[in-house]
Parts: C-alpha cells; structure tokens; sequence
C-alpha cells in the first residue's frame, strides 16, 4: 500500500480552476478512499478484480431466485486496507465480496435496479472474518470467471459528485456552486479522477445523477416516490459509499457503456457488519 503525501491532483485542479475561496472550500469536502489500481510486480495486493472467491464452507454462492447465480466482481482484503485513514468504519480484517448478476446467464435480460426492490437480490456483498476457514469455488455452469487483476491499495483524496446537495449546502453562493459545475471544471476533474476507477470508501464519483440520491429514492418508495420530495436529500446523507468498481479493460468488465457499480451502505450498519443491508447501484454513460 502507498499513501498520498502533501498536495494531491485534486488539490491542484482546486486551485488552478476555481477562485481561492470556493477552491478551498471544494477541498475541504474531499474524503479520503483506497484507489484500488493493477498491482505492480513486488507491491503489496490488497484486493482483485475477478477470479474465484474464497467462500468458507456452508456459504452457498450467492444466487438471484428465479434468475440463476451472480458473477463474482472483486474481493478486499481489510487487513491491507488503509482503514484507519478512511472515515468509514471498515472492519480492520477479513475479506469483503462483490458479486453481481452481469448479464451473463439471460443476456441481459433481467436489470438489477434500486427503484426495483425485487432486483435488490441481483447484487450481494459477503464479508468473512479472519480466521474462518475458506476455499476457492468452481465457477457455476453458465457463467464465466472474469480475468484475475490483482490490485495495489493507496490512500487518496475523492471528489464530491458536482451535482450532490452536499456541495450546495457549503457553498451557499449560487455563483460558486455555478462555477463548481462548470463544464471545463468538471471535464478536469472527470480526467484527474479516471485513476481512480476503483476505491473504498470516499465519495461515489457518479456518472449521472449523484448515486445516494438514488439510494434514498429507492428506500423511501422506489418508482412511486416523486423526485422532489424533501426526504430524498435527508436520507441521501445517511448513504456512505462502501466500494466502487468502473469498467476495466485488464478484467474484462464493461458495466454498460464504461459505467461503474456502486455498493453503498448506511454507517451504523457498517459498524455493524450488516453488509446485507447494503445497496446496489450502476450507472453508464
């Protein structure tokens, strides 16, 4: 694992983009996250991107009813995470799970959606404490293992979603919040933040709407809730972005057109190591 020291890209872009004030204020909303990048020879893997997992034993792979099994993403290793520099309260060991009904089975057929609650079960993350006995599993007939990359873990500033009501409420200033999402800003940022593809924790980086926002929207009434009603934006802030996972052409994954998956989950079950009640998103552009 590498850490980021002094002044970061986005610190950079700040500063050279926007003016002084509104410069700092925008980094003062950065979090931390682990960038998750192609490991190089002899540097330390915190986690991969497809391959196999390692299930310990009773743990069925996991299986959307009625569809058939979900694709296994990526795995974390939290031992080699930077944890104790994240703000999310990440289990200190163990490994984290991410799979994901893909398309393989029905071509596409069935959508895992978050305003759809009978597709939640189309995504699952499995965690497994250290210590417990695992083994590697047979891929299930039907789907295909994605290519193994494995991944380095470095500690680095993430970048509010322009549009999120977060970066509203501290800026106040209609100006500022124009200048925030103005195009040659935003194209910048997009550029400086395409490394970071892959993290823990952090902001999301969503590729259309700010992904809490749809989160909310979901648990709060799905497809019949209107989009303007006030909840959405209070329960928006209680989502916390668990893991992202983008397109990547050294595994093989293109999630729509160079989209992204999103694993979001409330802190108090994080803390909690509810990872079940964790919420799927994706997005494309």
């Amino acid at each position: 694992m590498t850490q980021s020291t002094g002044s970061s890209p986005l610190h950079d872009l700040a500063r050279t983009h926007l003016p002084s004030d509104v410069a700092e204020r925008w980094i003062g909303l950065l979090r931390p996250g682990a960038h998750l990048a192609k490991a190089a020879d002899g540097e330390a893997v915190a986690g991969r991107l497809g391959g196999v997992p390692a299930l310990p034993e009773g743990e069925e792979w996991p299986v959307w009813e009625g569809h058939g099994p979900l694709s296994f993403v990526a795995a974390v290793d939290c031992a080699a995470l930077p944890v104790g520099e994240l703000d999310i309260p990440l289990p200190a060991d163990g490994t984290l799970s991410f799979f994901y009904f893909d398309g393989q089975i029905d071509d596409g057929d069935a959508v895992v959606l978050p305003d759809y609650p009978e597709t939640w079960a189309g995504a699952r993350v499995v965690y497994v404490p250290a210590g417990v006995e695992v083994t590697e599993r047979a891929v299930p007939e039907g789907l295909k293992a994605y290519p193994e990359v494995l991944l380095s873990a470095r500690v680095g500033p993430t970048a509010l979603d322009p549009w999120h009501p977060d970066l509203e409420a501290a800026c106040g200033d209609s100006v500022d919040v124009e200048l925030l999402q103005d195009d040659d800003f935003n194209e910048a940022l997009h550029e400086a933040s395409e490394e970071s593809a892959h993290h823990i924790g952090g902001h999301a980086w969503s590729i259309q709407n700010p992904v809490e926002d749809e989160v909310a929207h979901a648990v709060l009434g799905g497809k019949e809730l209107p989009w303007n009603d006030p909840r959405i934006e209070e329960e928006a802030r209680r989502w916390t972005l668990l893991a992202q996972f983008g397109s990547d052409d050294d595994a093989d994954m293109m999630w729509g057109d160079c989209g992204s998956l999103y694993w979001l989950i409330r802190r108090e079950d994080l803390a909690a190591r509810r990872f079940d009640r964790a919420m799927f998103n994706w997005q494309c552009s």
